[in-house]
């Protein structure tokens, strides 16, 4: 797609900002700036019209604040030994006003992306109408569509190294460009990504300030959008099926014949091409094969000069998934955890009514149980 599609006219004025800033969450972390989202909800009325001057003056020139390039990163634990630095996700803690230009500019961008259908049907993360539900489901379907009709199947779990991190903003300015994002909003995008400072807050300490030289920032508004147009062309050139939520991407196809075998290391063969044209790097460790079907040769493939292991279960967005498509283990799991979760309401809830206590564990347990069902379905 080429630029020219029409410049994008993003909303700036007064009513639009006070909107933004009279919903904003007060209990949101403040960024380097200090401005808490209290006090600007309490002055929304005050503050509109001079942010909304800030703003179009911001969008029109090009040029962000550099208070607003910068970022407090706070490091959450994944899972792991939480003595490697490795086992943390780094999320940026940005300016509010920023992330308010942020948000009106997003508008634009994601209206721009949906209305030229820019990003491909394969990515479910960060996307009007998709969630991690529907990549499963997605993919899961057509697994076992296969392997109902007396399939082999072999499915690739990739793993990114760092992903967001690394995002390179002369290859990012480049596909912008190519979606046919204008020249104004490239600009500013552009420079929001340029000169980008941050540094670690942990407890009551914090390191100097350093440069960031590539990468979209976690945790901020615009972060995920632009991850998704730069990865977006991953897909181009495959002949299997793959299916992504942001950087979290799974390969797979028929592995009855050598000839199918072939195309699945083929697909893979692009893939760690992709990474290195787009300077990219698969952590070959994390990425594993689940063999399914009862006539699979357990095929062994590769990324690059390196072997995958296979795996009989593998997490996938969160569902426990094993080479028999049998949700046991995901159901296990997910009994064990609303156990947990029941256990911390008995000791913190004094009333036992059920009104009180079937609304504080129903909403976390009713996507993965629905999930869970539409797979048992097929098992």
């Amino acid at each position: 797609m080429d630029e020219g599609l029409g410049e994008i006219q993003p909303q700036i004025g007064k009513q639009v900002v006070q909107e933004h800033l009279t919903t904003l969450n007060e209990f949101k972390s403040p960024g380097p700036d200090q401005l808490h989202p209290r006090v600007l909800k309490e002055l929304a009325e005050v503050i509109s019209e001079p942010l909304a001057i800030i703003f179009e003056s911001s969008w029109r020139t090009g040029e962000v604040p550099a208070d607003w390039r910068r970022a407090n990163v706070v490091p959450i634990f994944k899972k792991g030994k939480k003595n490697d630095p490795n086992n943390y996700r780094p999320v940026s803690l940005t300016s509010i006003p920023g992330k308010i230009l942020e948000k009106i500019i997003k508008e634009v961008v994601c209206e721009h992306l949906e209305t030229n259908a820019v990003i491909a049907n394969s990515q479910h993360g960060f996307t009007k109408n998709k969630s991690c539900q529907t990549n499963l489901i997605s993919f899961f379907d057509r697994v076992m569509s296969w392997v109902d009709t007396g399939n082999a199947v072999d499915v690739a779990y990739l793993d990114f190294s760092k992903a967001f991190d690394k995002v390179p903003h002369d290859l990012l300015a480049n596909k912008l460009v190519k979606c046919g994002l204008d020249k104004t909003t490239v600009r500013w995008i552009c420079n929001w990504l340029s000169e980008r400072t941050q540094r670690v807050l942990t407890n009551a300490s914090s390191s100097s300030w350093k440069e960031v030289t590539s990468g979209v920032p976690q945790g901020s508004v615009l972060g995920p959008v632009l991850f998704n147009i730069f990865i977006n062309d991953l897909d181009e050139g495959l002949e299997g099926t793959i299916l992504k939520f942001a950087d979290d991407t799974k390969l797979g196809g028929i592995a009855n014949t050598p000839e199918d075998r072939s195309r699945i290391q083929n697909d893979l063969d692009r893939l760690e091409r992709w990474a290195k044209t787009n300077k990219m790097k698969f952590n070959r460790d994390k990425c594993k094969i689940l063999h399914f079907g009862r006539k699979n040769g357990n095929q062994r493939y590769r990324m690059g000069d390196a072997w995958l292991d296979s795996s009989v279960c593998e997490k996938d967005l969160g569902v426990l998934v094993d080479n028999k498509l049998n949700m046991r283990q995901q159901c296990d799991a997910a009994a064990k955890k609303a156990n947990g979760i029941l256990s911390c309401i008995n000791r913190g809830i004094a009333s036992r009514s059920r009104e009180v206590m079937l609304p504080s564990i129903l909403p976390w347990s009713d996507h993965t149980w629905n999930t869970v069902s539409n797979f048992g379905h097929h098992s």
